[in-house]
């Protein structure tokens, strides 16, 4: 196939253009209109939370979430090593330092390292959890959901209320993941942590050309929230300031393109799981590959596809990469393991091995709702041909 074939772009199928045009003609353009109230509402009632603020960013979202959870100078906060550094650097926005966890097989934080952590490395006295060797509190855990899957909330959950930690949760890439069974049954990823933050980056599964929002049951979290996104002001007429803000607001324009592609968003994830399922038919002939799986019990967003390269396969993840470039067909390595960055080189990572074992095999292949059968084949044909000697 001579068409390019890239990794993820956006599909604007709905009332994209009425809406962002209705928003130019009332010349509400920046971030104050309708649109924004109407998207904070209809991202509330879709995932089930008690209110949202809209934001610029997944990243302006997860430092306000931080900030409200009570991340302060000096603490600790237990972050991933498996994720896009965007999670991990509001944490030092706020002058505290992340402690590293590993992965489980979901690509997501491991709760029973995360245990063995709180237990071995940390003391809890007087209802606070110090970590020994650092000398610092943690208060906050940053449990992000990789690729559209769930991290197992059952258990991070029960470990966070044992060591009375807030959880922050990164659902940026998994807005439509939700539980089906368990006692979270009917619960999204987002929704189910003291506060929780979802972007519309240009390659999400919905967009608003950038775009992020904040969304907690927490009554208090929410007005903190929209008070500091809003440059802090305690009087709107006179521009009087209690404490630093940001100008963190969404714009009217980016809240009408996200309302239209929040009403697509069902049939996004209908179309994500029928390719990933085509994808799963047309290699599973092929010795050592795979993709990777959802966890029981939920109704994940397919975000993107997690194609594992095992030794049997015969070809090493970059090899994989490069013969795929070169037949025009866009991938890429998971991110680059966040302890390892300089920015974190010398901060507490504790077994990281899973994360490793996966940055080294995994391979996310083209996943776009705009996806056709032909582009599947072709991918897999790539491959295949890769496989045999190509």
């Amino acid at each position: 196939m001579d068409k390019f074939i890239p990794l993820s772009v956006p599909n604007f199928a709905g009332n994209e253009l009425a809406y962002v045009s209705e928003a130019i003609r009332s010349e509400w353009v920046s971030t104050s209109g309708v649109y924004v109230d109407q998207f904070e509402k209809k991202v509330a009632g879709y995932v089930g939370a008690s209110g949202a603020v809209a934001c610029q960013n997944g990243t302006s979202g997860l430092h306000i979430a931080l900030m409200v959870s009570d991340v302060t100078k000096g603490q600790a906060v237990i972050v991933p090593a498996l994720t896009f550094i965007a999670a991990v650097n509001p944490v030092r926005y706020l002058g505290a330092e992340p402690i590293f966890m590993d992965c489980d097989d979901s690509l997501c934080m491991d709760p029973v390292k995360l245990k063995e952590f709180c237990v071995k490395e940390c003391s809890f006295q007087n209802g606070e959890l110090v970590h020994v060797k650092s000398k610092k509190a943690i208060r906050c855990l940053v449990v992000v959901h990789v690729f559209g899957n769930m991290a197992d909330m059952e258990k991070l959950m029960a470990i966070a209320s044992e060591y009375h930690l807030n959880v922050v949760e990164d659902a940026t890439e998994a807005l439509g993941t939700h539980y089906t069974s368990g006692i979270y049954a009917g619960r999204y990823a987002g929704a189910i942590g003291n506060i929780g933050v979802y972007s519309f980056n240009g390659n999400k599964i919905i967009t608003s050309g950038g775009g992020g929002a904040i969304v907690s049951n927490n009554e208090i979290f929410l007005k903190q929230a929209k008070h500091l996104t809003t440059q802090a002001k305690s009087d709107e007429l006179y521009y009087t300031h209690d404490e630093v803000g940001y100008n963190y607001r969404m714009t009217n324009l980016q809240a009408a393109l996200g309302l239209a592609q929040l009403e697509e968003l069902e049939q996004f994830i209908k179309i994500k799981k029928i390719h990933f399922e085509q994808y799963q038919a047309k290699i599973s002939h092929m010795q050592g590959l795979s993709l990777l799986q959802v966890r029981d019990g939920i109704r994940a967003n397919y975000w993107f596809y997690a194609l594992y390269c095992s030794e049997r396969f015969g070809k090493a993840r970059d090899e994989v990469i490069g013969y795929l470039n070169k037949h025009k067909i866009q991938s890429r390595p998971i991110w680059g393991l966040i302890h390892e960055q300089k920015p974190y080189s010398g901060c507490t990572a504790y077994k990281i091995e899973k994360a490793v074992h996966y940055w080294r095999h995994v391979v996310n292949i083209p996943c776009s709702t705009k996806l056709t059968e032909n582009e599947i084949d072709a991918v897999v044909q790539a491959l295949l041909e890769l496989q045999q000697g190509g």
